[in-house]
């Protein structure tokens, strides 16, 4: 009688190696994105408090109190609206690229109230320093356009990055794009 051998030939071992490796080879890129995803989500976050303050001046003020509200975002200290992974957010007209000067610059004048928010990106934090300035970019409408004088009802925040696709299937007229590559962008604001 013959003994049965048991265990793996090399070539199957081989085999499942570099099954492992194409495995690898695909994830891990995903998940770079993901994590820098998570760390931009940040931005969102930043965002939200000039979002806030800009939608309460807007019910109780009309246009004035949100050009009032993004004198005072703007007046604030870019260091601290900073943080680990946000340079700066500014309201302003135009898409900025949020630094100190940016918002001091700013025209109060302000058309169209939209929020840029800078990401920071250092070699420290995880973000590819490609990135560092990019921006994300939020632009409020009411019943769907640009608040104007005779606009009623809540503001409704299209968000962006390079691209607006989420925005414009919401039926947002008022998307303006930011800079950041829309890989690295909240799901909402692709």
């Amino acid at each position: 009688m013959k003994a049965i051998q048991k265990g793996f030939t090399l070539i199957e071992l081989m085999i499942v190696v570099a099954i492992i490796g194409i495995l690898a080879a695909i994830a891990l890129p995903a998940y770079q994105d993901y994590t820098v995803r998570a760390k931009v989500s940040e931005a969102v976050i930043a965002a939200s408090s000039a979002k806030s303050a800009l939608s309460e001046g807007f019910q109780s003020d009309g246009l004035t109190g949100l050009s009032s509200v993004a004198t005072s975002i703007n007046a604030t200290p870019f260091a601290q609206k900073a943080s680990k992974y946000v340079v700066n957010y500014c309201v302003g007209a135009t898409v900025l690229t949020p630094t100190a000067a940016d918002c001091a610059a700013t025209d109060n004048t302000l058309a169209n109230w939209v929020v840029s928010v800078a990401v920071a990106a250092t070699a420290g934090n995880g973000i590819p320093t490609g990135l560092n300035g990019n921006t994300v970019v939020f632009s409020p409408n009411v019943n769907g356009i640009t608040p104007v004088a005779t606009s009623q009802g809540a503001i409704d925040w299209a968000c962006a990055s390079v691209t607006n696709q989420a925005a414009t299937g919401r039926g947002l007229a008022n998307r303006v794009t930011g800079t950041l590559p829309a890989k690295y962008a909240p799901a909402e604001c692709r």
